[in-house]
């Protein structure tokens, strides 16, 4: 097992990894839009949040020894589903060809007010990739 830091200060504070690798898998945390220094970055603005969760997202795959192409599903949780055409034109921005099996939906809110957007994601890394 491979566990993955981005360094966001929730990990050691609520106990989890930005990504585990077990395997052929790679699973990534829900991912919320922090900068490197832990602040909240792009507020009120849906489509910026989500491509920073999907950038964080990417690097924490790479560093668990997966592609963006491996993604064989992503969560999508919005605190107000009006925004979905935003975050699915930056979630198009990043898995357009790929064409993962995906979710999106509306929840109450986020450890942080100012969040709009989490994802979640998940990697097959296996030999049968193509099958």
């Amino acid at each position: 097992m491979k566990r993955v830091s981005s360094g966001s200060p929730y990990e050691k504070l609520f106990g989890f990894s930005r990504a585990v690798r077990v395997g052929d898998c790679i699973h990534v945390s829900g991912t919320a839009p922090m900068a490197d220094d832990g602040s909240s970055v792009h507020p009120g603005n849906a489509y910026l949040q989500a491509k920073r969760c999907l950038e964080i997202i990417a690097k924490a795959i790479n560093n668990a020894g997966g592609r963006l192409d491996q993604v064989v599903r992503t969560r999508v949780y919005l605190t107000d589903i009006s925004k979905a055409d935003e975050v699915g034109r930056a979630h198009g921005e990043f898995f357009g060809d790929i064409r993962p099996a995906s979710l999106m939906v509306e929840v109450t809110g986020f450890v942080r007010k100012e969040w709009l957007v989490e994802i979640e994601a998940e990697c097959w890394v296996g030999p049968d990739e193509d099958a």
